[in-house]
């Protein structure tokens, strides 16, 4: 019997984490990725709860600890860089983690420490993309965006926010999944300068703006603006260029105080802030994740947002769990575990079937946020946010871990599948 056959659109986490599983199964796995490289760069990201188990199962534990970034914890100060509030990293490696994890690691990193763990037993075509497809009872029939065409038994969308897989698998009637959090980001890098520990910093601005910087090299540190509302200027101006972009952003943090004169510098600099990014915060909700031999992973059928603090996770949980029930689905279809009572269909929409009923309560879960987020406004009201905090630090309540974070997870383990057990990858 030939091999599975499998695309996977979306060279990023989730799509060759997918890859790392299937191809030691035997599969024929390709990625696609619509960038000319890998896009190994992004800000830090890290790993909680079922997504560490996760990393430990793919045997990649040590591979991962060797690129960690040692922040120690995060503080929130005022306009005069004075700390609030201290909440240290949960160094114990018991019960959650707190907002800085035991396993912070820059994207770019992840990216990389993937790629080499699939790049032998994975075809990476870069530079190009889905264009469209078609799909009967046994195939998905792809074009490709370089004019190329080829058969596959299943096509996985793992393509990010804004899918285009999504896009083309949705009927044109169905709500939208993009669900707003009414929150809007800005990302980049800039040089570091005396001061800057490696600790995490946020500060509160008047009119529900943040301003946010993260240390992981000698050299430089991440900067992050934040705006906690709607507006006109922002929403329109994520459909416009990087220059238009920047400068909406710096007109808004203006009068911002602490460093947002440095960040406004940054970003009317282009050698200082090439890696500029901005997006409307947003979660996707959507009822199925698959059609047909075309099925959705990571944030391109769940993504939670940056406010779960659980992306990465989610990205690797939904690639163990979707490739697990390809492999006990095809062996169940096959006869090798000898229990063909699930296989009288079609064993690989059996497997996506499978994917969404196993994982949707840990997604309803780590997507379902505090009602609201809270940002104050005016000068008072930061001053009580700030004072709160400051007790809760004081009384060792990590508020954020406990509230807003979304690693507790209640009623849900991560699933045991023999086929991947066996092939023998836990550290």
């Amino acid at each position: 019997m030939a091999a599975l056959k499998v695309l996977i659109s979306g060279g990023g986490i989730a799509g060759p984490a997918l890859a790392f599983w299937l191809s030691r199964l035997g599969y024929d796995v390709t990625i696609v990725e619509r960038f000319s490289c890998l896009r190994a760069s992004g800000q830090q990201i890290d790993l909680r709860g079922h997504g560490i188990q996760t990393l430990k199962r793919m045997g990649l534990e040590q591979a991962y600890r060797s690129k960690v970034v040692n922040e120690t914890g995060l503080q929130f100060v005022d306009s005069s860089g004075r700390q609030k509030a201290f909440f240290p990293a949960n160094k114990t490696g018991k019960g959650l983690q707190s907002f800085t994890t035991n396993y912070e690691i820059m994207r770019g990193d992840l990216c990389r420490l993937l790629y080499d763990a699939t790049k032998d037993h994975v075809k990476y075509i870069f530079g190009t993309s889905v264009e469209s497809f078609e799909q009967d009872d046994k195939s998905v029939e792809v074009q490709f965006t370089d004019g190329s065409k080829d058969r596959f038994d299943l096509l996985v969308g793992a393509d990010g926010l804004g899918s285009r897989t999504r896009r083309m698998i949705l009927p044109p009637d169905s709500p939208d999944p993009f669900y707003s959090l009414h929150m809007y980001m800005a990302y980049f890098t800039i040089p570091q300068q005396e001061g800057d520990e490696y600790i995490a910093t946020g500060y509160l601005a008047t009119n529900k703006r943040l301003l946010f910087t993260r240390r992981h090299s000698p050299d430089s540190i991440q900067a992050y603006m934040g705006y906690s509302d709607d507006l006109d200027q922002l929403k329109d101006v994520m459909k416009s260029g990087v220059e238009e972009q920047k400068k909406i952003w710096a007109e808004l943090f203006q009068d911002a105080g602490w460093q947002a004169q440095r960040f406004i510098k940054a970003l009317q600099d282009d050698s200082l802030s090439n890696d500029f990014f901005t997006h409307e915060v947003a979660q996707v909700r959507i009822d199925n994740w698959s059609r047909g031999r075309v099925v959705l992973l990571g944030d391109a059928a769940y993504c939670p947002s940056p406010a779960t603090g659980m992306g990465t996770s989610l990205s690797l949980v939904g690639a163990y769990v979707l490739a697990g029930e390809i492999a006990k689905h095809l062996n169940r279809s096959n006869g090798v575990d000898g229990d063909n009572t699930d296989g009288a269909g079609d064993p690989i929409l059996s497997a996506l079937e499978a994917y969404q009923r196993r994982l949707k309560p840990f997604v309803s879960q780590v997507q379902k946020l505090a009602s609201g987020f809270w940002v104050p406004s005016s000068p008072r009201g930061i001053a009580v946010f700030n004072f709160l905090l400051g007790l809760a630090a004081k009384l060792r309540i990590d508020v954020l871990s406990r509230w807003v974070l979304r690693e507790d997870v209640r009623g849900w383990d991560l699933p045991e599948y023999a086929e991947l057990a066996q092939l023998g990858l836990s550290e």
